[in-house]
């Protein structure tokens, strides 16, 4: 556990509560929205309102953590002896990444057999990539952190080129309303998932010491709102404009 000061200390301190809070209002927005959408959305949403459920679920269990690791007292932030648990993010994304990019094909209502296989495909891949992060994340050694870390940009990658090539026509065949929309969301994931890999080195490139804690938890946490929550509004708004176009 890394020496951390109070004002870092009470930065991740309110962004863990920031998020459980934004989480919880994006959950029950989500899931009360569902009829305000046709029949044939209501599944993209459900499993929108699951991902923001599941984050808000291991943030909580991430801010018992953090503060069982710490206590402040007189202004000094002393270690507890009880270790700070990254792994709930791990267990998090390995749950709710492989589903937003399910959300995402859902929404678009591609045929049967595409969806089908893009689901499995991207899945898959994302499971795959984070569970190749997880090792060098609990590493405390910079040539073990870069191995892992250039594994899992392997499924990262391909996840990134099936998205801006593999879905190309079918973001093109989707509703004139929604069209730019969906382009949107498909770019806010590449752009929010970027966060975590560059996230990921901040201890390799010079961040020691509580200033790398603190700028991997908030980091992660920030990248975990906008993945989460805003692209959830996002898949809320495409369902809408889908919906409204098809006289739903």
């Amino acid at each position: 556990m890394d020496i951390i000061s109070t004002a870092q200390f009470s930065l991740v301190y309110n962004a863990f509560s920031f998020t459980i809070a934004v989480m919880g209002a994006a959950t029950a927005f989500l899931f009360l929205s569902r009829s305000q959408v046709a029949p044939a959305y209501r599944t993209a949403l459900t499993i929108s309102g699951i991902v923001t459920l599941i984050a808000a679920y291991h943030y909580v269990r991430i801010f018992n953590s953090w503060e069982g690791a710490y206590t402040v007292a007189d202004g000094v932030v002393r270690q507890t002896g009880t270790k700070f648990n990254d792994a709930y993010r791990y267990v998090d994304w390995l749950l709710t990444v492989p589903l937003l990019l399910i959300e995402l094909i859902l929404v678009m209502r591609l045929s049967a057999a595409e969806t089908s296989a893009k689901a499995w495909k991207l899945g898959t891949l994302a499971a795959l990539m984070v569970a190749l992060g997880y090792p060098g994340e609990i590493s405390g050694d910079a040539g073990t952190r870069w191995v892992w870390w250039t594994l899992a940009m392997v499924p990262f990658v391909l996840i990134v080129y099936d998205l801006f090539v593999g879905l190309a026509k079918s973001i093109d065949s989707q509703p004139a309303a929604a069209k730019g929309l969906v382009g949107s969301a498909r770019t806010l994931t590449v752009v929010a998932w970027l966060f975590y890999p560059v996230v990921f080195v901040f201890p390799m490139i010079g961040f020691t010491g509580g200033a790398a804690t603190t700028a991997v938890q908030v980091g992660y946490t920030i990248a975990d709102v906008v993945a989460k929550a805003v692209f959830g509004i996002m898949i809320y708004l495409i369902a809408m404009r889908k919906s409204a176009a098809e006289g739903a």
